[in-house]
């Protein structure tokens, strides 16, 4: 195999590409499209991003505004938490369309992400939004296989593969001349989009505590370099194999169907059939039957609370709750709000963890699948994925433990023993305390969770190129020219 000769097929394939009037019309319409795709995204984290520091910010002077007041009744006031976007997402939409951006934040209540961009919608979001990603997973694919599809099949039809290999041209030269070729092509598509995203990184309005943007993008574009390869190969194999050019395309038509819809969709409702999920309401009535059984802090009948009282009286040896030395409203609110998180975070993880299942049914797929695969890997290295959802989750509730337990904590402190209740003007921890404890800030998960949730994919790609290459070359021995 001659070094020359692969450059030499590639070079005709390039040749015979760019003497049709066609690429120049695809190029253009996939510049419009990417250039609409990268307005819309950058101008969709600016305003959102926008948007939600702003309510946080209004959330904070909210909170910090209030006077003098008793700990429990600004526990109870609590705050907001907003989800941030991160740099990448004007890439890559992934699922946060569909997932809530903000939260409410208050003592003994997990409540619910809420206001999606899908709750919002008419109802066409289902059909999936514009974006770059969506043009690299979707578009460009189709585009490679109708530039791909007759390379190798025309030329065996009109016999110039006969006349190349009877001057000694081999077959294995042939092939990979004309996928590299394709690939040329596939790159000449994709370098518009990598310049976009690397002109946002250097001039977007990107916080500066993100430092690993730069990281996340060359993993991600390198994952689609591989992506990309794959999908030349595989429209040479299959122009190789066919016996006609109409069955060539055909044949790639149908595995883009199979592999962008079939398969995804068909993964995802075993998914949801295998893995079935509870509903909201029996969720909650779970969890609160558990802290019930476990012990309600408000109620003051309670057993559990009782035996727990009677247990600090007789470490203190003091015969009434208003004999200690602290208050023991805030004590009680203190262990209740303990037990609560507990029992919520027990059955929030068993919700998790079916949720995980469902979606490792479609994640699995992307060893079959190299669609599946760049996908993942594109909306795990964006932050826009499953994973990034629940670890904004995971900083919301512990924002909510920790507000939730300083005011306990005040309360504690500085109210008397032998106030029952936050009802008055007196009985109250003076304003300044609101103003000490810290805002919520949401941050970006870390970049090697983000590899971790990604991996499957990146390996499956890897195996994918290596499985392409070697399919090549064994079609270069079994591949005929009539």
């Amino acid at each position: 195999m001659k070094k020359g000769n692969i450059v030499l097929f590639m070079k005709h394939f390039l040749k015979n590409v760019f003497n049709t009037k066609v690429i120049y019309a695809l190029l253009a319409i996939f510049m419009l499209l990417t250039a609409y795709a990268a307005v819309s995204g950058i101008t969709n984290y600016a305003q959102q991003n926008a948007i939600r520091l702003e309510h946080q910010r209004k959330a904070r002077q909210s909170w910090e505004a209030n006077p003098d007041k008793h700990p429990h009744r600004m526990a109870h006031f609590g705050s907001f938490a907003f989800r941030m976007k991160q740099p990448l997402s004007m890439f890559d939409y992934g699922i946060e369309s569909f997932t809530g951006n903000a939260v409410f934040l208050e003592a003994h209540r997990q409540n619910s992400v809420n206001f999606s961009d899908a709750g919002f919608s008419t109802g066409t979001l289902r059909f999936g939004e514009l974006s770059m990603a969506m043009l690299l997973q979707l578009v460009l694919p189709l585009i490679l296989f109708f530039l791909g599809f007759s390379v190798v099949v025309s030329e065996r039809e009109n016999g110039t593969l006969k006349i190349l290999l009877s001057q000694g041209a081999q077959w294995k030269e042939i092939l990979l001349g004309k996928a590299l070729g394709l690939f040329v092509v596939a790159l000449l598509f994709f370098a518009p989009i990598v310049l976009v995203t690397m002109l946002f990184l250097v001039f977007g309005d990107i916080p500066t505590d993100i430092g690993d943007s730069w990281q996340r993008f060359l993993v991600l574009f390198l994952g689609y370099v591989l992506f990309l390869m794959v999908l030349s190969v595989l429209s040479i194999a299959v122009s190789t194999t066919s016996r006609s050019a109409k069955n060539a395309l055909l044949t790639l038509l149908g595995i883009w169907l199979l592999m962008v819809v079939l398969v995804p969709k068909t993964a995802q409702a075993v998914g949801n059939a295998l893995y079935p999920t509870p509903s909201k309401l029996s969720f909650q009535s779970a969890v609160e039957r558990d802290v019930i059984k476990k012990g309600d802090s408000h109620n003051p009948d309670d057993p559990y609370f009782n035996r727990l009282k009677d247990s600090v009286l007789t470490v203190h040896g003091v015969d009434s709750v208003t004999q200690l030395p602290f208050n023991y409203g805030g004590f009680v609110m203190r262990e209740g709000e303990k037990t609560s998180a507990h029992l919520y975070k027990k059955h929030h993880d068993s919700l998790l963890n079916i949720y995980e299942k469902q979606n490792n049914v479609s994640r699995y797929t992307a060893v079959l699948n190299p669609f599946v695969a760049v996908k993942n890997i594109s909306m795990a290295f964006t932050g826009t994925d499953f994973k990034g959802y629940v670890d904004f989750q995971d900083q919301a509730e512990t924002y909510r433990y920790q507000l939730a337990q300083e005011m306990n904590e005040l309360q504690i402190e500085y109210i008397g023993a032998g106030v029952k209740n936050s009802e008055g003007k007196v009985n109250v921890v003076e304003h300044e305390h609101w103003e000490e404890f810290p805002d919520f800030e949401h941050r970006m998960q870390p970049l090697q969770s983000s590899v971790k949730e990604a991996s499957l994919g990146i390996f499956s790609l890897l195996g994918w190129v290596l499985f392409s290459f070697l399919g090549l070359g064994y079609l270069s021995k079994k591949a005929k020219a009539l």
